[in-house]
């Protein structure tokens, strides 16, 4: 029994890691894309710049679904905290969008990017303190 939950731990603070890596570079990501909308930089269009991201967030995804199903091992037990990150997850992509791509202004797509900073930052702080309420 020690061997699987020494294996379980081994590979939980693997895509821990792994997880926390990706969220790192998200966030590096979207001030960069950020940045470079307000400034109305060509560089918007590269290659990398469109499909980096999207491959980042699918293991950065995969990884928290796999996360979350480690922790959850009672199915009768609910992780609030877990469902607030998934609300914010939502409100996340869509400031993003409307920051990076679908907002019709400088100042609305300026007024999303900070949003979407702000509930990134919530985002970080619940998983952080796994609590829905981190402030």
């Amino acid at each position: 029994m020690t061997a699987i939950r020494e294996r379980h731990m081994n590979t939980y603070q693997l895509l821990k890691h792994v997880h926390l890596t990706t969220v790192a570079v998200t966030l590096v990501l979207f001030v960069l894309r950020g940045v470079w909308m307000m400034l109305d930089s060509p560089r918007l269009q590269r290659r990398w710049v469109k499909v980096l991201p999207h491959v980042n967030d699918t293991i950065l995804l995969v990884s928290a679904l796999w996360m979350a199903v480690g922790i959850w091992r009672y199915p009768m037990v609910f992780h609030g905290w877990i469902t607030a990150k998934i609300v914010a997850l939502l409100v996340y992509i869509v400031l993003g969008t409307v920051a990076l791509k679908r907002g019709r202004s400088k100042t609305i797509r300026g007024a999303a990017f900070i949003g979407g900073l702000a509930v990134f930052a919530y985002i970080v702080q619940t998983a952080y303190s796994k609590s829905v309420l981190p402030f």
